[in-house]
């Protein structure tokens, strides 16, 4: 398998990453530098996590080319507009520490503002301080009102997504219009990896049962950003290039959706 997904604009995104939502400062600085020492180099953050600053400290420890890293980071709902997009933006850069990121996202599709926001949000494009941007949460519906103002579409939409919701018709639709899909909370919050169908193939092929999650999330066309603030389980997440799932094994991760979503709707949020 690549270990890199193709976006609209040409730009490899790694398939593979490190999330660190409810990281703190701190434990994100280590998790970042033991993920790119082990092979990472998708690192996926937000404005609302708080660790922007402990992510670029991270980076920077890890001695790694910036231009090897894939660092992605989101605008929140409380800085959405035109202007406060542009400003939160140039304050997200300040805290990783760095001049550009490669992928920027619009955290959540807040009515009445994201068109305005991604006005902003194709100039950064534009300007080269964003090799790419994206939504996250959007639904087929937010995806299309947004098109009806914007010049550039979306290159990626991050959802939830776990064998308990595996969002079926959205990810055809996305597929249909060349964005790629990026998972968060690709293990269900760790709420699965009990489940008799996931322990039973992990068995089969000696891995475990978030292993036998993430690579069905990668046979399934989808970028997976798990997180862990723990080196082995880091290093653990990584190795899953070397088995692959039968299409019988992957039908019955499928089969485990019960559309259950762990997170908000994002057609109701108040936050």
């Amino acid at each position: 398998m690549d270990k890199t997904k193709q976006l609209a604009n040409g730009i490899e995104m790694p398939r593979l990453g490190l999330g660190v939502w409810r990281v703190e400062d701190n434990d994100a600085t280590n998790s970042v530098k033991w993920a790119i020492e082990n092979g990472y180099q998708l690192i996926d953050t937000a404005a609302v996590y708080k660790n922007e600053q402990g992510v670029g400290e991270g980076i920077r420890q890890s001695n790694t080319k910036r231009e090897d890293l894939f660092i992605t980071t989101k605008l929140w709902n409380a800085d959405q507009g035109y202007d406060s997009a542009h400003q939160a933006f140039n304050d997200s850069l300040e805290r990783l520490g760095l001049d550009y990121v490669d992928l920027y996202l619009i955290h959540w599709p807040v009515e009445g503002k994201f068109n305005d926001s991604w006005k902003a949000m194709e100039e950064i494009y534009e300007s080269g301080r964003a090799k790419a941007i994206g939504v996250s949460n959007f639904h087929q519906h937010h995806i299309e009102e947004l098109m009806k103002t914007a010049k550039i579409k979306p290159m990626v939409d991050q959802i939830e997504l776990h064998p308990t919701l595996t969002q079926v018709e959205l990810r055809d639709f996305l597929a249909k219009e060349g964005i790629a899909v990026e998972a968060w909370s690709p293990l269900g919050q760790g709420k699965i990896l009990q489940n008799p169908t996931l322990v039973e193939i992990a068995e089969k092929h000696d891995k475990s049962a978030a292993q036998v999650i993430i690579r069905w999330h990668l046979q399934s066309d989808s970028i997976v950003i798990p997180k862990s603030v723990h080196e082995e389980r880091i290093k653990e997440n990584f190795d899953v290039f070397n088995f692959e799932l039968n299409d019988d094994e992957m039908k019955r991760i499928d089969a485990l959706n019960i559309n259950e979503r762990l997170g908000a709707d994002p057609d109701n949020f108040d936050f």
